[in-house]
């Protein structure tokens, strides 16, 4: 069975970090598994660029031990408010977190 980032989270959001930045909130539901997960290589770079186009270099991972998550950020391809913008505070970009695969 595949461990799915939705299977050791128990809170996933996404939201603006100004015009610039997109940032994740992943709250993991457990000691347990903020250690086993909180740095694991599915949730590195290559992720955000294969499903948001982010540049790999401008992606930054902030864990916070003490709440059991991590913030990742990365700068917008295009900033907010753009002609092409269709989700202009990023608040539903965790979408395509849910099933990414841990194992």
């Amino acid at each position: 069975m595949t461990t799915m980032l939705k299977d050791v989270c128990r809170h996933i959001r996404s939201k603006n970090a100004g015009p610039y930045w997109v940032t994740f909130d992943l709250f993991f539901d457990g000691p347990e598994n903020f250690a086993k997960y909180h740095d694991h290589p599915a949730l590195g770079p290559d992720l955000f660029h294969r499903l948001f186009g982010a540049d790999p270099a401008l992606v930054q991972r902030f864990p916070v031990p003490g709440l059991e998550m991590i913030k990742i950020s990365y700068a917008r391809t295009s900033a907010q408010g753009g002609v092409v913008e269709r989700d202009m505070h990023c608040g539903q970009q965790f979408v395509r977190l849910l099933d990414v695969a841990l194992d």
